[in-house]
Parts: structure tokens; sequence; C-alpha cells
């Protein structure tokens, strides 16, 4: 049985923008805690692909990622993830190539087959490409091959990216991704941050379906948590109401800007959306260290999962490093 003191940990930056704030100062947010999350002992930093979305900075993924992964030294960094409908293969290939043929070794490249945005935006980033989730398996394969060894009778190679092997991960939040990670033998990360409910199934079909390969021998499963960590349980309680507000903003279908914290959120969400935002978050460790402690070691039990990624979406941009800082502290045991 693993141990907390086993698993790896890492960070998913979503690269909010606050109230009144800038996506400048977001894309510097995300560097510094980078930096400090990296002097931390984290294991990987890795940025989503969002769109037309006024509350999230990293639309251009692999752009910042050149900027993260030159402003760090020794963490991973990655996308958790790039969403592939929304692109040819072999610009990705070439993308990320480039990335590690710059900073050799660092580079994670995670593949989700969800637009990352709404329909109307995903015809505007795709033009005359289809876009199809059903094509999803056959782009991962052409994808692989650009990254892999140049064949004798290839006729398209990716330059930077032929004989890279850049690591390929699939991420998702249902069973789809899941089976086709085990089918490939590839890692796989499930969207638990957002979509637990099916994470023991996920779990499940990925194991079961799970053929070794080149690239990994066993499965290897990584799973989001939401986190807010402060030094009481009351504070943490307080500081997750932005995340509260979001999630609700999120379902509305409004702004996504970052809110302040609030004393209580009685009065700004009906009871039905309550239910409906504790179900979205409901692997969140909030609280203060000893009890985030026992929620992992109970999750840990339960999934024996590989590594787990956190997102914190706190306002403050300090009381998200302090929340990382303590997160490291009940990691290491």
């Amino acid at each position: 049985m693993k141990r907390l003191s086993d698993i790896k940990f890492s960070t998913l930056d979503l690269v909010p923008v606050r109230e009144n704030g800038s996506a400048a100062q977001s894309l510097r947010n995300s560097l510094d805690l980078a930096q400090h999350v990296e002097k931390l002992g984290y294991n990987r930093f890795w940025v989503a692909e969002h769109h037309n979305m006024d509350g999230i900075a990293s639309s251009a993924t692999s752009v910042l990622l050149g900027y993260l992964a030159g402003g760090t030294s020794t963490i991973r960094v990655g996308s958790g993830g790039v969403m592939l409908p929304n692109h040819a293969p072999l610009v990705i290939a070439e993308q990320f190539g480039t990335l590690e043929s710059l900073y050799p070794g660092r580079i994670d490249l995670g593949l989700g087959r969800a637009p990352g945005s709404d329909q109307m935006t995903a015809r505007a980033l795709r033009r005359e490409r289809s876009g199809s989730a059903d094509e999803f398996p056959e782009d991962v394969a052409e994808l692989m091959r650009y990254l892999g060894p140049r064949t004798p009778d290839q006729r398209i190679i990716a330059m930077p990216g032929t004989g890279t092997q850049v690591p390929v991960w699939l991420l998702g939040s249902s069973l789809f991704s899941a089976q086709l990670a085990g089918e490939r033998g590839l890692p796989y990360a499930f969207a638990s941050h957002f979509a637990p409910r099916f994470m023991h199934e996920a779990i499940r079909v990925y194991r079961n379906h799970f053929k070794p390969s080149a690239v990994l021998d066993k499965p290897y499963v990584m799973l989001g948590v939401p986190l807010v960590a402060a030094d009481t349980d009351e504070q943490a309680d307080y500081l997750a109401t932005s995340v509260y507000q979001r999630i609700l903003a999120l379902m509305r279908g409004q702004s996504l800007v970052q809110r302040p914290p609030v004393k209580t959120m009685d009065g700004l969400w009906l009871p039905h959306e309550k239910e409906a935002v504790g179900d979205f978050l409901g692997l969140a460790m909030v609280g203060s260290p000893q009890k985030i402690r026992a929620k992992l070691e109970v999750l840990i039990e339960q999934t024996q999962a590989d590594e787990l990624i956190f997102t914190c979406d706190l306002y403050e941009h300090a009381d998200r490093v302090h929340s990382y800082e303590l997160l490291a502290q009940v990691m290491k045991g």
C-alpha cells in the first residue's frame, strides 16, 4: 500500500485573472508560482488550454510553456492539456518538439479531446478543420509518429520534433480517454478536480485495459485535486469562497475573473447551485495541513494513485503560494 510520502505531487495552474487585474500580471504570477513550487520539490507544472474565457490566461499554451521553462531549471513543465481537436497534429509536434529541443527532458505533452471552449469559439479556432472528437485516437497516433524516430519512407516530418519522444499523456473527465490511454500504454491523468464523480470508474477502466508499451510497463495514474490550504480551517474556508464564486460563475455563464473572498456565500447562490458547486469540487482539499493530510491519506488508500496534481485558484497570489508551501509539508510527511 502506498503512503503519502511515496506519491509524487505537481501543480496545475489555470493562470487566473483577477478582478481589476491583467493578463500580464497573471502570466508573471504563473512564473513566480512555478519558481516557488520548483524549490518546494513539486514534480511538474502544467497549464491548460482554454479559450474565450476572461478569467484564464493560458490560451497560447505552448508559448506560455516556453516562458515557464525558460524561467525554471529542473521542474517538468507541460500541458494539462492541449485540446488536440483544435489543432493539426503536425503543428503540436513542431511546437512541443521545439520546447523539448530547448529544454530537453523537462517537457510533457498532455492531450485532451474536449474543445476547451464553447462551440462558437471552437469554430473560430478550427476554421476548415472538422475538429471532431471522434478523430482523437487517430490524431494522437499521428502526433506520436511525428515525435518518434524518423522512418525511411516518412514524407512529412516535424522539425523540430522528430525523434524527440516528448512524453505524451492522455487526459480525461470521462471513460473514453481512460480506455484509450490503457490500450496505448500511455500515462493517464483524470480531471477529478472538476469531474470527481467518474474518478473510480475511470481508474478501473484504465487499469483493466492497460497494455504495456515502449513508454510504460505498468499503469500510471495522476489525479487532479482542488486545493485550498491555510494555517487554520477557518481561514481556508474563507479563502475557498473565491473558488466557489468562480465555479458558480462558470455554471451561470458569467465572467470567470477571480473575485475576492467573502465572509459568507449566503445570498450569493441558491440551494441547488450550492449543491452543484459542491459536486464539482467533490475532491477539494480545503483546510489546515492536518485536515488535508487526513483527506489525502484516504484518497491514496482508495485510488492507489501514482501522482496528484493540485490546482489552487485563490484571489491573492501570496495565498496561493502559501497554500502550496503547506501542501509540500504535508506531502513530504
